[in-house]
């Protein structure tokens, strides 16, 4: 059944460094940062994202993982009404809003973990965190040891098994739905957090609004133990995240065609399931300073965004922002930026972006259909999308210099709409063509050349409002309805036989013949002269 997420392009900010936000929250009056988004909403439009995945907003003591109220947003980024005020003027552009869902630990100021540091063992609360205990002190100075997460003890490990944490979560996600009337979540360090707590947070948001996405940050292990029927919808796709640059720089695209074929080819491991997928965020080096040649940047986001699944934009990857991590912060990964600053960069990588994203809405097989390897060498990869309708054929080229290639189909034509819908015809079968250095093509199968619409309202199209159209528009054949239907019938049954004839003719050699090879081109000859004067009857009806 079709999901909103099928159409998703999102677009993934971390509010606190976007907006530039002190490292430390000094509390106080609500300081509205976060409101410069709404200035970012045509350029996100721009883009063709329809989806926007904001990091932490809740009340947190520094970087937003250590949350201290729930049900409030941080006083560095605005308050409640501003945020939910934003939300809604995304959703009137037909832009959703996924949140991030912090669920397994909280910072030390967290109001009840507060209570216990000041009353001891005379708090309410002391079943609310994982494995407290008065046998020892903690590594922070406390006079009780608790679970952290990961080792840090800044960061409290909730006991989501018990009713009151439940509750207390469940009802600040109550809020984020009816205040912010936001349409999925995020959930952090999902591989630590109780299944039962997934399962009661399914229950509850499913029945709430059955549309609500619920996906799992997972970086190891097999994704069906999150992403199921009983737990949650889907899962950050780490395993092609690494893939997708490991590949380019290695120079080695079988890596990431293994990958691809294991998660979706014929008997893949996960058909079932619609992944998130990117190409850097908020925890990893971005893109631009992981790739080891930037003539690679386009083809990454090629393959991201026709790959199966749903691709997501780290924010400012689009102008090539670079950033790498550190033994102590990801401050580098996580910046302020200014619209009009990046407005000045360089825009070429935005407009293959958008591009990208109009291919996607343009043509179901890129979003819906199946995923099978065609071609794999060390420099290009071939891949197909199809479904029962349309099939497309994804050509990536990483090497440096031109390369020709063949590969097999059954298409009439393949048109390429990634390059100006460059027609390639099919001889015998298959098809020879180059791929520049450092690109792609994107071709799409059809009977003749034919004609899209490349400037659909992505806007509309985003609200779930579809335009009253077909997703190919053939121009030939079809276009001119006085043209004599009883003509057009024989001329296309003449095209089928000379097909059939030229079928034979290529699955047998001159031996088989009795013929030369001269003689053999020379009777194909005819049969190809045959069909040009059929073609030039078809375009004159």
């Amino acid at each position: 059944m079709q999901h909103w997420v099928n159409e998703a392009v999102f677009y993934h900010i971390y509010p606190l460094g976007f907006c530039g936000a002190p490292e430390y929250n000094p509390g106080g009056e609500p300081q509205y940062r976060l409101n410069k988004l709404a200035d970012w909403i045509p350029h996100l439009k721009e883009l063709g994202v329809n989806t926007l995945y904001l990091g932490p907003v809740c009340q947190s003591v520094k970087h937003g993982y250590d949350t201290i109220d729930y049900h409030q947003i941080d006083v560095r980024l605005g308050d409640n009404d501003s945020f939910a005020a934003l939300c809604d003027q995304l959703h009137q552009n037909g832009i959703r809003v996924v949140l991030d869902g912090v669920f397994n630990h909280v910072g030390r100021d967290f109001g009840p973990f507060r209570d216990i540091r000041e009353r001891g063992q005379a708090s309410p609360y002391c079943g609310w965190f994982q494995n407290l205990n008065f046998g020892g002190g903690s590594p922070m100075g406390d006079p009780f040891w608790y679970e952290a997460w990961g080792g840090h003890y800044e960061l409290v490990k909730l006991n989501l098994r018990n009713p009151e944490v439940q509750q207390h979560l469940l009802s600040a996600v109550g809020l984020w739905m009816d205040r912010f009337h936001i349409d999925g979540l995020r959930l952090d360090a999902a591989d630590c957090v109780d299944p039962e707590f997934f399962r009661a947070l399914k229950q509850f948001v499913k029945s709430k609004d059955p549309d609500f996405w619920l996906m799992a940050e997972i970086i190891h292990g097999d994704y069906n133990r999150w992403a199921n029927p009983e737990l949650l919808d889907s899962v950050t796709n780490y395993e092609c995240w690494k893939g997708l640059w490991s590949a380019h720089n290695s120079k080695n695209y079988f890596e990431i065609a293994h990958s691809l074929n294991r998660q979706f080819g014929p008997g893949g491991i996960y058909r079932s399931l619609w992944l998130y997928n990117f190409a850097d965020n908020h925890d990893v080096d971005r893109l631009a300073s992981t790739l080891t040649n930037p003539k690679h940047l386009q083809n990454v986001y090629t393959m991201l965004y026709t790959m199966p699944g749903s691709p997501s934009l780290y924010y400012g990857s689009e102008w090539a922002v670079e950033g790498k991590r550190t033994p102590h912060n990801d401050t580098a990964l996580r910046p302020f930026l200014d619209l009009e600053d990046m407005k000045q960069r360089d825009q070429s990588l935005c407009a293959h972006l958008a591009q990208l994203a109009r291919l996607r809405q343009a043509f179901p097989a890129l979003r819906l259909g199946s995923y099978e390897n065609v071609v794999i060498k060390n420099e290009q990869l071939v891949f197909r999308r199809a479904t029962e309708e349309q099939r497309i054929y994804v050509l990536l080229n990483l090497a440096e210099s031109e390369f020709s290639l063949e590969f097999p189909h059954q298409e009439p034509v393949l048109q390429d709409v990634l390059n100006g819908d460059e027609i390639f015809n099919n001889d015998g079968g298959r098809t020879w063509l180059s791929i520049p250095p450092c690109s792609a093509r994107i071709l799409v199968g059809a009977p003749a050349r034919f004609s899209w619409d490349r400037g659909a309202s992505l806007s509309q199209e985003q609200a779930g409002i579809r335009p009253e159209r077909s997703d190919i528009v053939p121009t030939q054949n079809m276009e001119d309805s006085s043209a004599s239907q009883a003509a057009l019938d024989a001329a296309l049954a003449e095209i089928e036989r000379t097909l059939d004839q030229m079928l034979v003719l290529a699955q047998l050699s001159a031996s088989d013949l009795n013929l030369d090879r001269a003689a053999l081109q020379k009777t194909l000859g005819r049969l190809q002269a045959k069909i040009d004067r059929i073609a030039d009857k078809i375009e004159n009806l």
